[in-house]
């Protein structure tokens, strides 16, 4: 197995695609500048806004999308696998995809994803997030291949669901992308722990490019963008402004894990058995 040199694109995505797709092919160039073969940008790289009208007005299908266009030419002019970590995709009857894009640096599309596990949630302070609201959720797991490795597809708030990491896992993945744009507020409290233990359960490499700072649609993201190996150690982290960290990714080490603690070939069906009601016991 090769060791190849992994990339996350941290950004600061606002409401124009233009100046977003501007900023994300910057810091992609900056990226395969410094080596890397694979290069995953954030959740929403091209657009992040809640207003589901505003986002509606610009974005397209994918078969049109000029800025799917412009990242199929810029992986093939690099040369580079390039994992537009996701984008809002225009679906029929004004229905939204968040959907992820894996192309080869022939420019094909090689892996596209659509996130399962919709953000709706009510946090402290006022903030509230209704993501089944916009888009339409997917159904189904996705992994694509690298050259050296089978790359797991996730987005964001399926970090939280453990079970999708093991299934990817258990059907080959040694790397498991996770494009996110966090809340600070639930990123300052779970961002290092949820990817360390993904990492840590399934053996695998852990690839986590983030949104960060303050968006011109009033939420605040995270950053920490974060490289993390199979067991658990944290091997590049970003700040909280955009930029590029860069890791080698070696897919022989995520073999020996599994070796190590093989967690994935010990897990067992189990029953759960019928919990009586409180006050049904006797005596």
């Amino acid at each position: 197995m090769t060791s190849f040199k992994a990339a996350c694109v941290q950004m600061n995505s606002g409401r124009s695609v233009e100046a977003n797709v501007a900023a994300a092919e910057e810091l992609i160039r900056a990226a395969a500048g410094a080596g890397a073969s694979y290069v995953l940008t954030p959740e929403m790289t091209t657009i992040l806004d809640r207003d589901k009208a505003n986002l509606l007005a610009q974005i397209q299908p994918e078969e049109i999308d000029p800025s799917l266009q412009r990242f199929r030419e810029l992986a093939r002019e690099l040369g580079i696998h390039l994992h537009i970590g996701s984008m809002a995709i225009r679906l029929p009857d004004e229905h939204i995809a968040n959907r992820s894009f894996v192309i080869a640096p022939n420019g094909a599309i090689v892996g596209r994803y659509d996130k399962i596990h919709m953000f709706d949630v009510d946090l402290s302070g006022g903030e509230s997030y209704r993501e089944s609201a916009t888009y339409r959720a997917g159904d189904t797991a996705v992994l694509a291949d690298l050259p050296e490795a089978k790359l797991g597809l996730t987005i964001c708030y399926d970090v939280r669901f453990p079970v999708l990491h093991r299934t990817l896992a258990k059907a080959g993945a040694s790397v498991i992308a996770v494009p996110a744009a966090f809340t600070k507020k639930t990123g300052e409290a779970h961002w290092h722990v949820l990817l360390r233990a993904r990492a840590i359960e399934t053996g695998s490499y852990i690839v986590a490019a983030a949104q960060a700072g303050h968006h011109e649609d009033g939420r605040d993201t995270f950053g920490h963008s974060m490289i993390v190996d199979p067991w658990g150690k944290i091997l590049a982290e970003a700040g909280d402004a955009p930029g590029t960290i860069i890791a080698d990714i070696d897919p022989a080490f995520s073999l020996s894990a599994r070796q190590a603690i093989p967690a994935l070939l010990n897990q067992r069906d189990f029953a759960l058995p019928e919990i009586p009601q409180v006050g049904s016991f006797a005596g």
